[in-house]
């Protein structure tokens, strides 16, 4: 994964606990980066040893830091440089949603090791979308439950977010408390 995502995890870690707690969770992690560089690409495991290491610090489940990191990804990634790119993909949470293939082809033409995960978005009525998500990477559900409730904040949208294993992809059933265009 790049730097940025996990430049994130420490931002929202020492935001919420602090330094001492980030520290706490790097030493358990065995992570001796100091500080990660945003381009550059680093292992899966760096990531997934933070997430564990949280939980096990934080006393939560690896599923709540994972949902915890994706609601802050959508805030912080909008701080980092990437607003307008994010409001070019939609200005409701539906276009948002339909766009989020186009949305990581752009930001693979500056970061180009990314293996973005891939979505499908199946519109049911007026309040309610199936959002369908294929990822090489395992066990990262949790983070896109986060980040579609994240989004909800982001576009003034109150939902629902419902989760299940469907074959060879997660599904997320999203329902709206009002319609959006």
């Amino acid at each position: 994964m790049y730097g940025l995502v996990n430049k994130a995890v420490v931002d929202l870690v020492c935001s919420k606990f602090g330094q001492e707690t980030w520290n706490k969770i790097k030493q358990k992690a065995e992570v001796d980066i100091d500080l990660f560089v945003s381009m550059d690409a680093y292992p899966d495991d760096v990531t997934y040893r933070l997430v564990g290491a949280a939980s096990e610090v934080l006393g939560l489940k690896p599923e709540q830091v994972l949902e915890a990191f994706g609601e802050y990804w959508v805030l912080y990634t909008a701080q980092e440089g990437y607003g307008p790119l994010l409001s070019a993909a939609g200005s409701n949470l539906r276009d948002f949603l339909k766009n989020l293939d186009a949305l990581h082809a752009r930001v693979a033409l500056t970061m180009p090791d990314l293996r973005p995960p891939r979505f499908r978005l199946v519109d049911v009525d007026a309040q309610t979308m199936k959002l369908e998500y294929f990822s090489t990477r395992q066990g990262l559900a949790p983070m896109v439950s986060g980040l579609l409730k994240g989004l909800g904040i982001r576009f003034s949208t109150s939902i629902d977010v419902a989760h299940a294993r469907e074959g060879d992809h997660d599904e997320f059933t999203i329902t709206m408390s009002q319609a959006t265009a």
